[in-house]
């Protein structure tokens, strides 16, 4: 008995449509075949669903063939939670402090081009505050010298007879001696920390330089 070439078609899309149905159910059967097993005093506890026992818990996913496909992790604690997150605080305020201090070499390189060129600029530095304390001890020597001087003439003048204006000078020049010498440490602290950035800049400078130059041209 000959077929038509149309009842030909018609049997292979039969055929077609019954391997692809064929295949969709192997792939769900194999979806639903699947285990999920977890361990419990050592022992492993196991169901084609998770076990309730397995909650909170790690557990495994296990195809037919008995192949772990997936692992997952049991949830984190919140004593492991609070530890992460800690961990991730230092990790990004390490790494900003990594990234500050490379900005502050970059800048220390671009700034001086050798270890003498740091050492004049600190010596300039220091040059221009030493004349400016020189300038304020020395009116600070003069004020005194003006408060001794009125003292001189007050005391000749003895007591119940030195002028009101006088006193009033000597009492001027206090506070404008104690002014003085709040100047004057001011600026004296200023030096000592323009030595110690210097200072520090110097030693970083050293590192720095000493890196990138060869073992053997030190």
């Amino acid at each position: 008995m000959a077929f038509r070439y149309a009842d030909f078609l018609g049997v292979t899309s039969v055929l077609i449509g019954a391997l692809l149905v064929s295949a969709s159910s192997l792939a769900q059967g194999s979806s639903a075949r699947l285990i999920y097993c977890c361990d419990i005093g050592g022992q492993p506890v196991c169901g084609d669903i998770l076990p309730a026992a397995c909650y909170g818990r790690a557990y495994r996913e296990i195809s037919p063939s008995g192949t772990v496909r997936r692992v997952v992790a049991a949830p984190l604690t919140a004593e492991e939670i609070a530890s992460r997150d800690a961990l991730e605080r230092q990790r990004r305020f390490d790494e900003a402090l990594r990234v500050k201090q490379q900005r502050i070499d970059d800048a220390l390189l671009e700034t001086y081009r050798s270890l003498q060129d740091l050492d004049t600029r600190r010596d300039r530095e220091i040059g221009s505050l030493d004349r400016a304390l020189k300038v304020l001890r020395q009116r600070e020597s003069e004020l005194i010298e003006r408060q001794r001087v009125l003292i001189s003439e007050a005391a000749q003048a003895g007591e119940g007879n030195v002028p009101q204006i006088t006193e009033e000078n000597i009492r001027s020049l206090d506070s404008e001696i104690i002014a003085q010498r709040s100047v004057i440490n001011a600026k004296m602290h200023e030096r000592a920390a323009v030595l110690d950035r210097f200072d520090e800049d110097r030693q970083r400078y050293i590192q720095l330089t000493r890196a990138t130059v060869p073992p053997d041209r030190r």
